[in-house]
């Protein structure tokens, strides 16, 4: 059965990157249109066996939504996906979703720092802005070795078609080039000399960073350095094997239970989640219909506003300071720190 808020799409191709990843296009109905139209930036939720995985479209505003797809070993999805999706495939996907995405009007000096498949919102991020004539943009983009670069020639066609505001910049870790500022990790240490050689800092309006935990925390600490406001800095993760910061618990329990409240496509349902139970987790057996896909802090995808009553977050790798501020918070990683919370997922 396909759930709630997930519509099947054909495959329109699939596209060998390298040898363990893909793009894969949708073709989508014209009654479906407007619910797939993009930001770029922004990802959607595949759906197969029971399983749900969150994969960036890396297609520029207004095009087809693709997604780009490396295989994770051992994985139940994206070997799948590499492997064995072909064209005409039908696939569950539920409609775009994310926050990060930039304004292409305002143009403007971008930086955008990717390490591996975190070039997939990237590169639809860099090829929506450069449309956009006088905007200027640098990618830094982190792989292991020369075959496994996703969309090279994509990004080399972007590099000759805008020839003077790219600047494409590769680097490799196990692959030593010309420079040895290229060649290694895109480590706080290589970041921060790359700054300095390569880009005027305060001159950049925005920074956008995507790949895994490490990398994206090492460029944010590298930013504050350099004295980049935290509102430029706008991050993604794609968590790959470095550990997270230990879970925050609330300091005492409020009860055995929460009255919580959920705002969903305008209908209101509230459900007695236990104590040390994630709002989420809590909810879903009242609203099975709640969007979710990794659970883990990481894809945004269960994003929803706290309009009455307080909670505290486990963790989050998804929302950006001003979203908190404002009451956002990733209902999987959040729980009640009030004996009455309302959660609205249509904010």
């Amino acid at each position: 059965m396909t759930p709630r808020g997930f519509h099947p799409l054909r495959v329109a191709t699939v596209d060998r990157l390298c040898a363990d990843a893909v793009a894969v296009t949708f073709d989508v109905p014209p009654e479906l249109a407007e619910r797939y139209r993009f930001r770029p930036g922004q990802s959607v939720t595949v759906h197969r066996d029971g399983e749900r995985r969150t994969y960036s479209i890396c297609a520029p505003a207004g095009g087809a939504p693709r997604i780009g797809v490396r295989e994770v070993p051992g994985g139940l999805v994206s070997p799948w996906i590499v492997h064995r999706l072909r064209a005409g495939d039908l696939v569950e996907v539920a409609p775009p979703a994310g926050t990060f995405t930039p304004e292409p009007a305002t143009g403007g000096r971008h930086v955008l720092i990717a390490a591996g498949s975190g070039i997939t919102p990237v590169l639809s991020i860099a090829a929506s802005l450069l449309r956009q004539a006088g905007t200027e943009v640098t990618l830094l983009y982190g792989n292991r070795r020369a075959d496994t670069v996703m969309f090279a020639e994509e990004l080399a066609d972007l590099k000759d078609t805008y020839p003077g505001r790219l600047e494409l910049v590769h680097v490799l870790s196990r692959e030593p080039r010309e420079s040895e500022l290229f060649s290694g990790r895109l480590d706080a240490g290589r970041l921060r000399q790359m700054l300095r050689l390569l880009i005027d800092v305060p001159a950049v309006g925005h920074w956008w960073l995507c790949g895994p935990y490490g990398m994206v925390v090492d460029a944010t600490a590298v930013l504050t350095e350099f004295g980049v406001p935290g509102s430029r800095v706008h991050r993604e993760l794609f968590w790959v094997d470095e550990a997270p910061p230990p879970p925050v618990r609330p300091a005492e329990s409020l009860g055995p239970s929460c009255d919580v409240t959920v705002v969903l496509d305008g209908r209101k349902t509230s459900v007695a989640v236990p104590d040390g139970v994630t709002l989420l987790d809590g909810a879903q057996r009242a609203r099975p219909d709640l969007p979710f896909a990794c659970k883990g802090g990481v894809c945004g995808t269960c994003r929803a506003r706290v309009t009455d009553g307080t909670v505290v977050m486990r963790r989050n790798f998804a929302l950006e300071d001003g979203e908190v501020t404002a009451g956002f918070v990733l209902t999987c990683q959040s729980l009640p720190t009030s004996p009455k919370v309302v959660i609205d997922f249509d904010q």
